[in-house]
């Protein structure tokens, strides 16, 4: 019960100090608005409705073949050719047309200046009439031969265009807010441009007027390959949070169990524990990193187990401390005297009394993750392509410095999150601090 008050005193210091806490607002409200991203950003609609029928592409996928067309593979819903097939209009079939010009041979062809053979051609050749005397007699079959063989495959393949039309089909979209996904390269522009379309009007190098981005739904426009910016950096921002606080949850973990051990224990389990991490903390990530890359598949999985061979380091130093101070405590040598075990003593009694440290810097632990991996994919270590990230962000702004659309954006966003948990940070480690309570 008097944990409960004291974990109750420091919730509403911290709720106290306005800024960590609208900070703090801010970033979960983000990170929940976030989560379903899918259904803010997605080049599949969230429903479709053909003739009373309902499908969720989004959910599941179809192929074209339910909606009518012929192909095995998912439409894609944005194209022309996937509207015209839902509005009933299709080609019957595939029109070969071959005309007398390109492809039918008739008598016609053989003209005298061309395949036509006399007599007067062969007078200085010829010695034996019987046999080297040609005619047109002699071409007859070879020639009714041929056209007997491609007359009729001209009149056989030469089908007029002509299209089906279907009764159309009543149909309806509900688009997610962005109709575009992170990979998604649309292949036609109602601007004319696809890849680093600007959000605003431009101008190009014959002084003709460009269109904003925002005429093919591009509200923050495009990158040098033609995706849109912000659903790239709606997702990136996304797998920032979520990395972070992967990493500094499973950081936190393995530092408290290891940090505990050696501080409870002392002796030489806390002098071998603390030569292993001088010398593990000696080797640096970057290297460590593009060795494990260039031998094994990069990944974002392999990315966070790379950094979580050393993100545990920080907090099991605390946790040492904490424990070293607390295990000759009198309630320790109580409980010890009582016959707890090990394991007991460190999980009930000393650990819930060493959680200040881990709880104040926490937030900067995620921190540390975020930037971790926007400079690693910043240098092109990260996570591979297509896969959207911050870091791969600014790489494109940096290379692109005329698209400001896209460096300014998300510099802003990672200014500001990044000082959001810092404001974090600092509230909680005024709020649990025991001198300042």
């Amino acid at each position: 019960m008097l944990l409960g008050k004291d974990i109750q005193t420091k919730i509403a210091k911290f709720k106290a100090d306005k800024r960590a806490f609208r900070s703090f607002l801010v970033l979960f409200t983000a990170f929940i608005f976030t989560l379903p991203t899918e259904l803010l950003c997605n080049v599949r609609p969230i429903v479709l409705s053909v003739d009373g029928s309902l499908y969720f592409p989004i959910f599941k996928r179809y192929s074209e073949r339910d909606f009518g067309g012929q192909l095995p593979s998912e439409p894609d819903y944005k194209s022309k050719s996937f509207k015209q097939l839902l509005s009933g209009v299709q080609e019957s079939d595939i029109t070969i047309e071959q005309t007398k010009n390109t492809n039918s041979i008739e008598l016609d062809d053989f003209e005298e200046d061309s395949l036509s053979l006399g007599m007067d051609d062969f007078e200085d050749e010829a010695t034996e009439e019987s046999s080297l005397s040609l005619d047109m007699d002699d071409f007859e079959e070879e020639i009714n031969d041929s056209t007997e063989k491609t007359n009729p495959v001209s009149t056989k393949i030469d089908i007029n265009n002509e299209t089906k039309s279907v009764k159309p089909r009543d149909y309806w979209m509900f688009w997610p807010p962005i109709k575009y996904d992170y990979k998604y390269i649309p292949t036609e522009s109602k601007t004319g441009v696809v890849a680093l379309a600007a959000p605003y009007e431009t101008r190009n190098y014959k002084e003709e007027t460009i269109l904003s981005s925002w005429e093919d739904g591009h509200y923050l426009g495009t990158d040098d390959r033609g995706r849109d910016v912000l659903a790239r950096l709606i997702y990136g921002f996304r797998i920032s949070l979520i990395f972070g606080l992967s990493l500094a949850i499973t950081g936190t973990i393995v530092g408290c169990m290891l940090g505990g051990i050696q501080g409870y224990f002392g002796g030489w389990i806390d002098l071998i524990g603390q030569r292993f991490i001088e010398i593990w903390g000696s080797m640096p990530r970057l290297y460590l990193l593009i060795i494990l890359s260039s031998l094994l598949t990069p990944s974002l999985f392999l990315l966070f187990f790379i950094l979580n061979l050393t993100a545990w380091m920080g907090i099991a130093a605390y946790i040492r401390a904490e424990f070293l101070k607390s295990r000759n405590l009198e309630y320790v040598k109580a409980a010890k005297a009582m016959g707890v075990s090990n394991f007991e003593i460190m999980r009930r009694h000393i650990l819930p009394n060493s959680l200040t440290p881990v709880v104040t810097f926490f937030p900067f632990e995620v921190t540390a993750g975020i930037l971790a991996l926007v400079s690693l994919d910043y240098l092109n270590l990260g996570v591979p392509s297509p896969s959207p990230s911050m870091g791969e962000l600014l790489a494109q702004g940096k290379n692109n410095l005329q698209a400001d659309w896209i460096i300014l954006p998300t510099f802003l966003t990672l200014t500001i999150t990044l000082s959001l948990l810092t404001f974090v940070g600092e509230g909680v480690r005024n709020a649990f601090d025991p001198k300042k309570n």
